[in-house]
């Protein structure tokens, strides 16, 4: 597999079919239904906004925002990258403001078990992703 850059459309694209054929997301998508945008700012690339989408057992990865929307979070480059190679614990990244988030916090919290299973998909990508 060709490596790709963080946050690139390459590597939306290689968590978009990795999100699509797992069928652990499939069956939790059949329990759980939420919308997730991340915004990543100040980027080689600019400004990057990404999307999981989860209900009625899909799951779907892509660019642009989440439709319907229930959670957004928003947070910068620096922040993004020591989160993705796990320099940087996500919780210890929200509780000291370095990730914003907006929306149904409780829907998020009751979807923890969708974003257990993101994470082995996200974990296959990161083999091959760059983060210069």
């Amino acid at each position: 597999m060709d490596t790709v850059r963080y946050l690139s459309l390459g590597w939306i694209d290689s968590l978009r079919r990795e999100v699509a054929e797992s069928d652990t997301l499939r069956a939790l998508a059949a329990e759980h239904t939420i919308g997730v945008t991340q915004v990543v700012t100040d980027g080689p690339e600019g400004d990057v906004t990404y999307h999981l989408q989860v209900g009625h057992g899909e799951a779907r990865f892509g660019a642009g925002p989440a439709d319907p929307e229930d959670v957004r979070m928003e947070q910068d480059w620096t922040t993004a990258v020591a989160v993705a190679t796990g320099e940087l614990n996500a919780q210890e990244a929200f509780l000291g403001g370095r990730i914003r988030l907006y929306g149904d916090q409780q829907k998020l919290l009751a979807a923890q078990p969708v974003f257990g299973a993101l994470d082995a998909v996200f974990a296959t990508v990161r083999q091959h992703t760059e983060y210069a």
